[in-house]
């Protein structure tokens, strides 16, 4: 895992801030501009005529941007060379800026330019010149509108949902007669041929669909019974099917059982096909045609003994197919508690989203990490030394990272502490840094601070926002606070994230005192976190 880039900074920053040599002088035409105007900055060296120098040329620093980088203008002294830099920055958005460090290389040697601060005004508007106008009175906004579409949306729901159950339990209704296991074919054809009775389709004008299930019902007995291709063949194919299969079995059928039953057979082409409508007692006589048709084929069927060893084949057949359709009714009573439930479940969380809003629902039953911290119980305690007293969700862990601080760095440190919480990867991080130096003086916090947000970008973090004020505990200790936004690309997935940081500093008894809070932009509960944690902020002086 990759060390915390905030704890390093601190390290990075010490050694300028105790000793450099001012080779780089650093200037700014004005601290003080309106919104849009150019602040002109100004870097300027004095080299060697054989010194090669390197200006960057950035599109922004720091909050403000880039408009324009100025050729290098260059004035001959002596035998030396005078080399002048000019930015032209803007910005947009009032407020106090920093302009942070910039890297110049003399002869491949790192030299800094200072950081400095601005201030953006608003243009001020002449009150004389443009009218003002009283504010609008407040309208009251009618709340039972909004209430009316969100009404609909659940009535829309509930009515699928009652849709979807009724259209499933009809299904399942129509296919249970044919689901249903029966001893003989022609015990099979006459429950049909009652259940098509029982349903009144040509009452209610339904003939085609009635003469369908009619047809339907014979034809299927005939293919079961007679083993005659039925379903497939047409109504002439159907009739000499019958005649040669009457033959070879030695059924003793009528020309008349054939004739009536192809009678019914051509009846019923002419309704599905050309439109025919039969009369009410053509229709009633068609029937009783193919139910006596059925019971005259059955009992012209030649009666075969089966042996003992195939009557015993035959009944565990039937009993395999029982257990079969067993296990199918119970598959579909299954998929019909689940389909309900899933249907419950969608309803319900359809239900919430429209009255309580989508946040509501993610956070209360999808869980929100932000807001257990918020809601869990909150830890007081010091940390460090010069000691840091803070209240944190959680306990802070002690960390060490001297093994990855740079040598020079560590020159400079008689004692570090780090104490951390969280991680970048879980969008939430916390931690507390205490140093004490070998060498005791003042510590510039501004350049502390512009260490520490320049290391971030060299860490990753990109598009960087910064803004600083005066930062005071309750008990009246005063430090800096640095805060603002920055983007991170995951360099696995390639996703972006922008973070929101808050960086604060103290000088107090030959040490730095250091407080960082991360988090990803947008989240409310994590902005209560740190306001309660600066909030809590205390610090003690160490005794000698």
């Amino acid at each position: 895992m990759r060390k915390i880039f905030f704890i390093v900074s601190i390290l990075l920053t010490t050694s300028v801030v105790f000793s450099q040599q001012k080779q780089v002088q650093t200037s700014i035409d004005t601290t003080k501009n309106k919104i849009g105007a150019e602040f002109k900055l100004t870097i300027k060296t004095t080299v060697d005529t054989a010194a090669k120098v390197a200006f960057p040329n950035p599109k922004i620093l720091g909050a403000l941007e880039v408009i324009q980088s100025y050729d290098i203008d260059t004035i001959k002294k002596d035998s030396r060379y005078e080399l002048i830099k000019k930015y032209g920055l803007t910005q947009f958005d009032s407020g106090k800026y920093s302009i942070p460090r910039l890297t110049i290389l003399i002869n491949n040697k790192p030299f800094f330019s200072d950081s400095l601060r601005v201030e953006v005004n608003n243009v001020v508007v002449d009150t004389l010149k443009q009218k003002l106008y009283d504010i609008k009175p407040i309208i009251e906004v009618n709340s039972s509108k909004s209430w009316i579409w969100k009404l609909a949306l659940i009535l829309l729901l509930l009515s699928g949902i009652g849709a979807f159950i009724y259209w499933f339990i009809k299904n399942r209704q129509k296919k249970k007669i044919e689901e249903e296991v029966y001893k003989t074919p022609i015990e099979k054809a006459t429950s049909l041929l009652n259940s098509l009775e029982k349903k009144q389709l040509w009452q209610r004008g339904e003939v085609k669909a009635y003469y369908s299930e009619l047809t339907d019902i014979a034809r299927n007995y005939i293919e079961e019974a007679i083993d005659v291709p039925a379903m497939e063949s047409t109504t002439s194919e159907l009739i000499e099917g019958l005649r040669k299969a009457s033959q070879k079995k030695k059924m003793s059928l009528s020309p008349d059982t054939l004739k009536n039953l192809e009678n019914v057979l051509q009846q019923a082409d002419l309704v599905k096909f050309a439109k025919s409508r039969p009369l009410e007692f053509e229709i009633t006589e068609d029937r009783k045609k193919i139910e006596r048709a059925i019971v005259i084929l059955d009992k012209s069927i030649p009666v075969v003994v089966e042996k003992e060893d195939e009557l015993l084949l035959n009944e565990l057949q039937k009993q395999e197919q029982i257990r079969l359709q067993l296990l199918k009714k119970r598959k579909k009573r299954i998929q019909l508690s689940v389909g309900i439930l899933l249907g419950i479940v969608v309803f319900t969380f359809a239900f919430m989203i429209t009255t309580k809003g989508f946040t509501y629902v993610k956070d209360v039953i999808l869980g929100n990490a932000s807001k257990e911290l918020l809601e869990g119980e909150w830890v007081y305690s010091e940390y460090g030394n010069p000691s840091v007293t803070i209240e944190t969700p959680m306990v802070l862990m002690r960390t060490d990272l001297s093994q990855s601080m740079p040598k020079d760095g560590m020159a400079l440190i008689k004692e570090m502490q780090t104490f951390l919480y969280g991680s970048l990867i879980g969008k939430f991080q916390i931690a507390v840094s205490t140093f004490k130096f070998k060498q005791e003086g003042e510590v510039d916090l501004v350049k502390s601070i512009d260490g520490s947000l320049q290391f971030m970008e060299n860490q990753g973090a990109q598009n960087m926002i910064v803004k600083q004020e005066e930062f005071d505990t309750k008990q009246g200790i005063k430090g800096l606070k640095a805060y603002g936004s920055f983007s991170r690309v995951d360099g696995l997935t390639k996703s972006s994230t922008k973070f929101y940081y808050e960086v604060l500093l103290f000088h107090q008894d030959g040490g730095l005192q250091q407080i960082v809070i991360i988090h990803e932009e947008g989240d409310t509960y994590a902005n209560q976190i740190s306001s309660r944690i600066l909030d809590s902020v205390e610090l003690k002086k160490v005794s000698e």
